[in-house]
């Protein structure tokens, strides 16, 4: 199959999933997925090189630009529950998850570890699309759910290195490289998007796709992945990124427009239905397990911390799709789990990506959190009081 047939129908799957997304109101990451179910098992789209790479870097985008939407002030003082919240979000599921696969589906001790680590993951790039979408990322309760998408997210990152990834001398370059450039962006960003702003050829868009790209490079290297060195970057550079609104909307248009609906059609393309249905069975229950043990971890701490809001994070953290698809990726890469392992996984992980999310948008959207915004902003304008 020709590459400009497959850019071709994803061009138009992309196109359609926007119109869909604004008639519908559903978050367009969900319906760029189940375009990308259709178009790998209907209409023969399969993850060629170039469409894995622009994926990958479609998702290395989004966990950046979620860093960056990190309020550092929040993280701080909210330092506890985000801990707690994001802490368990991880431990519980993985826990939960590969004792169910090592001592009930009788899977390899290393293939319970990889659904662990894959099932326990929720999705940044997911999360921040959605509260991009409805503006969430402006207030409190959307600044808390990403630090804590962080917390889990490094919890996964972590537990796939310390027990699996092969440690090799370019690690050490990969891990110096990228403290070097998390410790200097801080420094050298302000004057450069300063001096460098505001041109039609936006130098400094330019400037941060090469960090971006440098970390790709690297990790690949080091046998690690780009992940969280993206993230954290983003998340220094917050400050930058708040002192100047332009820049962020524009490379949100860049991402938006074209660059990550192609790491949501890969993910959908990546689920075979026909393996799928071989182990239906085992594909409902580990989506169970994963959203149960999700909820035990996250609800009792959202509860507490963020009551109005806790059935929506609880939902929205209990996604999954980077992080998850890339540890199913590397565990059959390496010969851990077999392929109908890893459609049930991928399938798994796209399906938390997909119904947690919609759920939490259809029916436990916290509005209220703006109207809130909208009533003090009003009683300011008239000279009211707020009481």
């Amino acid at each position: 199959m020709s590459d400009s047939y497959i850019a071709l129908v994803i061009g138009f799957l992309i196109f359609l999933a926007s119109l869909i997304s604004v008639e519908t109101g559903i978050s367009v990451a969900l319906i760029e997925i189940t375009m990308g179910v259709i178009g790998g098992n209907f209409l023969k789209l399969s993850p060629t090189p170039w469409l894995t790479f622009l994926s990958g870097f479609g998702g290395i985008l989004l966990t950046f630009l979620a860093g960056a939407e990190v309020d550092r002030n929040i993280l701080r003082e909210k330092a506890k529950e985000s801990l707690l919240i994001g802490g368990f979000s991880f431990l519980i599921p993985f826990l939960g998850v590969t004792a169910y696969c090592c001592w009930i589906a009788n899977w390899s001790v290393n293939a319970s570890l990889i659904a662990g680590i894959a099932l326990s993951t929720t999705s940044l790039a997911v999360v921040y699309a959605v509260l991009v979408e409805t503006g969430l990322t402006n207030y409190e309760i959307g600044k808390i759910i990403m630090a804590s998408c962080f917390i889990t997210d490094l919890g996964t990152a972590l537990t796939l290195s310390l027990i699996f990834a092969e440690f090799n001398a370019f690690t050490l370059i990969f891990a110096v490289v990228s403290i070097l450039v998390i410790f200097v962006m801080p420094m050298i960003s302000p004057s450069l998007f300063s001096r460098y702003g505001e041109r039609v050829i936006e130098p400094e868009i330019k400037f941060l796709f090469f960090i971006l790209f440098l970390f790709i490079y690297v990790a690949k290297l080091g046998a690690s992945h780009a992940i969280l060195p993206a993230f954290v970057t983003g998340l220094v550079l917050s400050k930058n990124f708040c002192e100047n609104r332009l820049l962020q909307r524009k490379l949100r248009i860049i991402a938006f427009g074209m660059v990550t609906p192609f790491f949501f059609i890969a993910g959908g393309i990546n689920i075979s239905l026909k393996m799928l249905s071989q182990s239906f069975g085992l594909f409902v229950v580990l989506f169970g397990v994963k959203q149960a043990t999700k909820i035990i971890g996250i609800y009792p701490f959202a509860r507490r911390y963020v009551p109005k809001e806790a059935v929506f994070t609880t939902l929205l953290m209990s996604t999954g799709l980077t992080m998850g698809t890339i540890s199913a990726i590397f565990g059959l890469s390496s010969g851990i789990i077999d392929r109908g392992q890893f459609s049930v996984l991928v399938a798994v992980v796209v399906m938390s990506a997909i119904l947690p999310t919609f759920i939490a948008q259809k029916w436990f959207h916290p509005s209220h959190v703006m109207s809130e915004d909208m009533d003090h902003t009003e009683k300011q304008d008239k000279g009211g009081f707020d009481v």
